[in-house]
């Protein structure tokens, strides 16, 4: 049995994107559905038995309606293709306010053949061409689904944050024990688990977030933990896979050096009376790259323009295409050597450009703690050259020639 694995599709990220005037739509737009294409492709090719998305298909919780054809022209395609599509609710799927439709309750709504949403724990048992396959699923779930208010009115939040980690725990010991060891079993579950390296989740309060342990996940009646929610794909325990498939494009700098893509997954029968074997491996994609270019200007520097030349030269190859990142540091004083209009010509081949003017500034020498007022000329002067890179004997002819000066002797 071949399954695909991914996640954090969040389609309606704009950064670093600009209006394509073919389509109307932002690029950004292009290049997440892209992405998306591209996993569709080889599901086709591939002939895969099950595709497993983990949550958030959109990066907000209300999509327009361009995205959400965008996210239906995919799905509909796998599924008529009769690729049985699973699709898990996120928190950036869920609305505002209890009792309105998530993102991806349309596709339950209407029935839609071989699609199957989750948006309560329960199994999911799955017709595939390779046999049937129970999926457990977790989805995001608000705390009061979990919680009643009164249970929690009066405790803290380090306490709420505790009792909500607990009963997440026992959701899934739940799951795991309604699992049928007769047919392949897989948690797919949309949350935080504690060890986890997170990508660029900028808008999530990662202190305050409920986190569980690896030991909640990681469950002998799984052959496969498919998680989401965590932007950086990595694999958490071997036996059972535990494996955040991360997005499947980057979404700002801090995803500048991740591998993009989603999991293939191969569940075997077991051998006698052993454990079913399950291999995976990412599958990468070819993500729009983010390149940062820094160039250091020296105070001294009399062409910064070479200097910042030269730095860009150094990564022309990369360049092209990428959304690009350019760190200036400079002096006050030759910022107004710069010339931005022939750095942007300079960067004209990449997809977006941002150019950042990090201003070095001077430092005056400390003189101790005195102030002007509090410390005497000569006093000034001999501190001022202990701070210099010169001999013991010179200083002591300085300081001696600056006395004379200062008491209006000849010199």
């Amino acid at each position: 049995m071949k399954i695909i694995h991914f996640a954090d599709l969040h389609l309606g990220v704009e950064n670093y994107g600009s209006i394509d005037p073919a389509t109307g739509f932002s690029s950004r737009l292009n290049d997440f559905v892209a992405a998306f294409d591209r996993l569709v492709e080889y599901a086709l090719e591939e002939r895969v038995d099950l595709v497993l998305f983990c949550g958030d298909a959109y990066k907000n919780r209300e999509p327009g309606q361009t995205l959400q054809r965008e996210f239906a022209r995919r799905i509909v395609r796998l599924a008529t293709n009769n690729i049985p599509v699973f699709l898990l609710t996120g928190n950036h799927d869920l609305p505002n306010a209890a009792g309105r439709a998530t993102a991806t309750e349309i596709f339950e709504t209407l029935s839609v053949k071989n699609v199957y949403v989750a948006n309560k724990p329960e199994i999911h048992v799955i017709p595939t061409a390779g046999g049937k396959i129970q999926v457990a699923a977790l989805p995001w779930l608000r705390r009061s689904a979990l919680i009643a208010r009164e249970d929690i009115k009066n405790l803290p939040l380090d306490e709420v944050k505790t009792l909500m980690e607990q009963k997440l725990t026992d959701v899934i010991a739940t799951l795991a024990g309604k699992v049928d060891p007769r047919l392949p079993g897989i948690l797919a579950a949309h949350l935080w688990v504690g060890n986890a390296r997170v990508g660029s989740e900028s808008l999530m309060s990662l202190g305050q977030e409920h986190s569980l342990l690896l030991s909640s996940v990681a469950l002998p009646a799984f052959d496969y933990v498919a998680l989401g929610h965590i932007h950086k794909n990595q694999v958490l325990n071997e036996h059972p896979p535990v494996v955040y498939a991360g997005s499947l494009e980057r979404v700002d700098f801090s995803e500048e050096n991740d591998e993009k893509g989603f999991y293939v997954v191969e569940i075997l029968p077991p051998a006698g009376e052993g454990h079913r074997h399950v291999s995976f491996k990412l599958q990468p994609v070819d993500a729009r790259r983010f390149l940062t270019i820094n160039a250091d200007v020296e105070a001294n520097d009399a062409n910064p323009m070479s200097t910042v030349f030269s730095a860009i030269t150094a990564r022309g190859a990369e360049i092209k295409g990428a959304i690009v990142r350019l760190n200036i540091e400079i002096s006050a004083g030759s910022e107004g050597l710069l010339r931005d209009g022939e750095i942007r010509n300079a960067l004209r081949e990449a997809h977006h450009v941002t150019v950042t003017h990090d201003i070095r500034r001077e430092t005056r020498t400390r003189l101790g703690m005195r102030t002007a007022e509090e410390i005497t000329p000569l006093a000034g002067l001999k501190a001022w050259i202990e701070t210099q890179d010169i001999s013991p004997e010179r200083q002591k002819v300085l300081l001696e020639y600056g006395e004379k000066l200062i008491d209006g002797q000849e010199t």
